[in-house]
């Protein structure tokens, strides 16, 4: 007896659910996949990304269809920019039924930088996090993270010591919501500016001197590190909301020293409004 070509399966995400719990998440986490990088000087770089794509799911449906994430994500290959992170959120709802839903990128990418006297070049890596989103009341959104390794020196340090000033390697991280065309190495580039001294993949004799140089001129607390980049943040019209933080590996104790400052610029600017009326 010969079996049927096609036996009808059933679909039991598609049932209905009687217990009237809506979830505001479900999907695919911890996926890893290939991806490409569209880069601010035109170039494609390629890495891998830690994945994950999520949609609400109304209280009558059982489940949802967790491979349809992935076909989403598999038919797409795409260079991921602004646009095209807004088209893949907006396909997967599309593919999943949803009027709600998340998706992030996790991945480490990786810039060519010259060192600042000798000139020779070498890639440094950073991690990044895109984000995107759409609710209903709120629409589309997106954001985007980078961790940046920056070198902090230490005022206090520097001023009553006789010679020398302890510093340390310091992660600044910023996170930003977008209401404009703002590329992951412009936030790079902010918080390297606003530390001691940025950090170099390779440095010759001269370059070691430079940025010993630099950062001693330069010192900052860990709470300098956060109000100037947040001052960076706050003139910049592409961002919406953020949040920076920074922490700095001591290296005179055994714990870090950390500070962050989040702000929503969208309620300021709605409370200066509201002074003026």
């Amino acid at each position: 007896m010969n079996a049927p070509d096609r036996l009808p399966l059933p679909d039991i995400q598609s049932l209905i659910d009687l217990r009237n719990q809506p979830i505001n998440r479900v999907g695919v986490t911890g996926l890893r996949y290939p991806v490409r990088l569209s880069m601010a000087d035109g170039s494609i770089q390629s890495t891998v990304a830690q994945i994950s794509m999520t949609v609400a799911l109304g209280a009558e449906v059982k489940g949802t269809h967790m491979s349809r994430f992935i076909e989403v994500l598999d038919r797409a290959d795409i260079v991921l920019d602004a646009a095209s992170l807004r088209d893949l959120t907006h396909e997967m709802l599309a593919r999943l039924g949803a009027d709600e839903g998340h998706i992030e990128f996790s991945f480490p990418c990786f810039l060519r930088k010259a060192a600042p006297v000798s000139g020779v070049q070498s890639l440094l890596d950073y991690d990044a996090v895109l984000r995107a989103s759409v609710v209903p009341e709120a629409g589309y959104c997106a954001e985007i993270e980078v961790r940046v390794a920056a070198t902090s020196l230490c005022p206090c340090s520097k001023e009553i010591s006789d010679y020398g000033a302890h510093n340390q390697r310091s992660h600044i991280t910023i996170a930003a919501t977008l209401c404009g065309d703002l590329r992951l190495e412009e936030l790079v580039r902010i918080a390297e500016e606003e530390a001691s001294c940025e950090v170099y993949g390779l440095l010759k004799r001269p370059d070691e001197k430079y940025v010993t140089e630099r950062a001693y001129d330069n010192p900052k607390f860990v709470e300098d590190l956060v109000r100037d980049v947040a001052a960076r943040l706050n003139s910049d019209d592409r961002v919406s909301r953020y949040s920076v933080s920074a922490e700095n590996f001591e290296s005179i104790h055994n714990h870090s020293a950390f500070a962050v400052i989040e702000s929503d610029k969208r309620l300021t600017r709605g409370r200066k409004t509201g002074a003026r009326a």
